[in-house]
């Protein structure tokens, strides 16, 4: 029997799992990952108003590994050998026939200062941070913004950052208290979130005009400070700050001889294949693929392309060259906290929604559809 082994424990990695398990993959299979909890940050965004608890969001995977007859190797992975045959952690060597490196991007953290901003998708505990730091203010100036690898513009996770925005502004009505703060979204892009469409960009900046949500676009970032942000542009002052820096590889690909991006990840073709390494294969944040400039960093292109990696991977198996192309797909649901706007991108077609109250409803559905395989 071959030995998969399959790195990381998040939304790409599972899928894989899955989707092995689903073809009639019965060979060995070895997923090497810190911890053995799907932390489901998608809904991290609900945090700050009380619709979810951390807690709800770890969901342990001992149940979904024994089921899919996985062992799991609590380990941090440190770098590669042998072409990556071998997987090198801080818990001993681990050889495969065939590997997946499903471990994730790491936000890039060079912006003097950064130590005073709080970036949501780091984990659970900044969501539960942003909710006592929001609830400890009596007012003040709330900066909401995000950018880009500058050497690979694709590297950006923005769409939480409108998310927590529009949650916040309308939390704060909620409590009538809106009227005490003042909320800046900034961006050093003139139009972010242009991965989305002109027409998602347009209709996001007229949502902030609405609700009177000052912006302050197209200036590069210098500096955040404890109480404002600096760019290029001017300053102004920030009694909290959340911000999500562009995204790069791990740590770890440093030790390793794969090819890289200019922006630090993996390069993959549009079957997950990692260039000159057989039997190596890279899904979602960690891997730099061919595809349209709008493809995203979000957890469904992850799964999108763990499915596509797991139907080659099973093909190679059983002697046969891969042939299964993985599908380049944004879909995004922009949560208001009482609705949302549901944008959509394949090569196909594209569309934009209204702001709808369903979409809410609809987001909070497809996470309990999502996580009943785990749970």
């Amino acid at each position: 029997m071959a030995h998969i082994t399959v790195l990381g424990s998040g939304f790409g990695a599972l899928t894989t799992i899955r989707e092995l398990r689903r073809r009639g993959v019965e060979d060995e299979i070895t997923v090497i990952s810190p911890r053995d909890e799907l932390h489901y940050l998608p809904s991290s965004i609900w945090l700050p108003a009380g619709l979810r608890k951390g807690s709800a969001l770890k969901i342990p995977l001992s149940n979904f590994f024994a089921r899919h007859r996985v062992r799991h190797v609590k380990a941090s992975v440190t770098g590669l050998a042998e072409g990556g045959r071998k997987v090198l952690t801080d818990a001993g060597e681990f050889s495969n026939d065939q590997l997946v490196i499903a471990t994730g991007g790491r936000f890039i953290r060079k912006l003097p200062g950064i130590e005073h901003a709080l970036v949501p998708c780091e984990g659970i505990a900044v969501g539960e941070e942003i909710a006592r730091r929001l609830e400890g203010l009596s007012g003040g100036t709330i900066a909401v913004g995000f950018a880009a690898n500058p050497n690979e513009q694709s590297a950006v996770r923005g769409g939480p950052m409108f998310e927590f925005l529009f949650i916040i502004d309308t939390l704060l009505r909620r409590q009538g208290r809106r009227d005490r703060f003042k909320l800046v979204f900034f961006s050093p892009a003139a139009r972010p979130g242009q991965r989305l469409g002109d027409k998602a960009v347009d209709g996001l900046l007229a949502e902030m005009a609405r609700r009177g949500i000052e912006t302050r676009l197209g200036h590069k970032m210098v500096r955040l400070e404890a109480d404002r942000v600096v760019t290029e542009g001017g300053e102004f002052p920030a009694d909290l700050t959340l911000f999500m820096p562009g995204l790069t590889g791990p740590a770890w690909l440093s030790e390793t001889d794969l090819p890289l991006s200019p922006g630090g990840m993996i390069e993959a073709d549009e079957k997950c294949r990692v260039a000159g390494r057989p039997g190596v294969w890279v899904v979602g944040d960690s891997g730099s693929f061919k595809g349209p400039d709008w493809m995203p960093k979000q957890a469904h292109q992850a799964d999108l392309q763990a499915k596509a990696a797991a139907a080659n991977i099973a093909a190679v198996l059983k002697g046969r060259p891969p042939q299964t192309d993985f599908k380049p797909e944004l879909v995004c649901i922009v949560d208001t906290l009482d609705s949302g706007i549901l944008v959509y991108r394949s090569t196909t077609r594209g569309f934009v929604t209204p702001q709808l109250r369903v979409f809410h409803w609809l987001k909070r559905a497809f996470e309990r559809h999502y996580l009943r395989a785990y749970r």
